[in-house]
C-alpha cells in the first residue's frame, strides 16, 4: 500500500470519527453547556468533505487544475475559524471546570482573556512582512494556531495539578476536552519541530501524526458515549485555601450596589452643631412658658 492510499484512508477514517463524535456531542446535548465546542465541531464536520474533494482533485486534475488553489485556501480559511473557535472552546472548558468557585471562575476568565490577547499580539509582531518566502494568510495561521495551542497545554497542566482541589473527576467531559486537545497541541508542535513547511502531505511523519489523531477522537468519542458522572455538592473545611481564594476572587472588581458615605469627621460635627444650635431655642421656649 502506498503513503498517498495510506494517508487517503486515515482522512476518510478522521471524518468517520469526527462526524461520529459530532452524534454523540449533539445527541447527549452536550452543545449546550459547551456551544463553542459545537461550533468547532460543526465546522470541522461541514469543511472536511470539501477538503477532500479538493484533495483528491489535485491528482485526478478536477476543477480545471485548480484544486490545488480551492484546497489551499479553504484549508488556511478554515485553520484560522479554527483557531479562533478553540479560543472560545478554552473559556467554556475553563468556566465548566470552576463552575463551584464564582469568584474563581469570573477572575480567572478576565485573566484568561488578557493573557489571549497578549499571546496573539506577541505572536503577530513576529510576522514580517518584507522578504516573504511565504503568503501572509500562511503564516497568520500558523501565529494564531501556536498561541491557541499553548493556552491549550496550559490548560491541561491546569487542571491535572488542581483536579483534587476543584473535587474535579477525570472523566468529566471537560477534561475530557481540555485532554484531547492538550494532547493535539503537544503532537502539533512535536510534528512541526520535526517537519518542514514543505514536506510532503504524504510522508511518514505525517502518517504517524494522523494515527495520534485517530486515536484522541476515540478518546473523545468514548467520552461522549459513557456516563458522566454528576458533580456533587462541594464539602471543604471552613479553613480550606481555595474557599479563601474563591472569597478573595469574588470581592476582587465586584461593582454591587453603590452607597453614598460621607466622611466620619464631618457627619460628627454636623450633628454638635445642629444640637448646638437648636439648644438656645428650646431654653427660650422653656423661660417664656415659666
Amino acid at each position: 500500500m502506498s503513503s498517498q492510499t495510506a494517508m487517503s484512508l486515515l482522512s476518510v477514517a478522521e471524518f468517520a470519527l469526527w462526524a461520529a463524535f459530532g452524534f454523540l456531542f449533539w445527541t447527549r446535548n452536550l452543545h449546550r453547556r459547551f456551544p463553542a465546542m459545537g461550533v468547532y465541531l460543526a465546522l470541522r464536520v461541514v469543511s472536511m468533505p470539501v477538503l477532500l474533494v479538493f484533495f483528491y482533485g489535485q491528482t485526478r486534475q478536477w476543477f480545471n487544475g485548480y484544486s490545488f488553489s480551492f484546497y489551499y485556501y479553504v484549508y488556511w480559511m478554515v485553520y484560522i475559524a479554527s483557531a479562533a473557535t478553540l479560543f472560545f472552546v478554552c473559556i467554556e472548558v475553563f468556566r465548566s471546570a470552576l463552575s463551584a468557585f464564582s469568584g474563581l471562575q469570573r477572575l480567572g476568565t478576565m485573566v484568561f482573556r488578557w493573557i489571549a490577547l497578549v499571546s496573539a499580539i506577541i505572536g503577530f509582531s513576529t510576522i514580517s512582512i518584507s522578504h516573504r518566502e511565504i503568503p501572509i494568510i500562511t503564516d497568520i495561521a500558523f501565529r494564531l494556531m501556536r498561541s491557541v495551542s499553548i493556552l491549550e497545554l496550559c490548560l491541561l497542566a491546569f487542571l491535572c495539578l488542581s483536579m483534587n482541589a476543584l473535587r474535579l473527576s477525570v472523566r468529566d467531559m471537560a477534561f475530557g476536552i481540555s485532554l484531547g486537545f492538550g494532547l493535539m497541541s503537544a503532537n502539533d508542535f512535536i510534528l512541526g519541530a520535526l517537519l518542514s513547511r514543505n514536506t510532503s502531505l504524504t510522508g511518514p511523519l505525517q502518517l504517524v501524526y494522523e494515527s495520534v489523531t485517530l486515536v484522541l477522537l476515540g478518546i473523545w468519542i468514548a467520552y461522549a458515549a459513557l456516563p458522566e458522572p454528576a458533580r456533587q455538592p462541594l464539602m471543604m473545611p471552613v479553613n480550606s485555601t481555595i474557599l479563601r481564594w474563591n472569597e478573595i476572587a469574588s470581592v476582587l472588581g465586584y461593582t454591587g450596589t453603590q452607597v453614598a458615605v460621607q466622611p466620619a469627621g464631618g457627619f460628627v460635627l454636623t450633628d454638635v452643631e445642629r444640637v448646638a444650635e437648636r439648644m438656645p431655642i428650646r431654653n427660650l421656649k422653656y423661660r417664656e412658658e415659666v
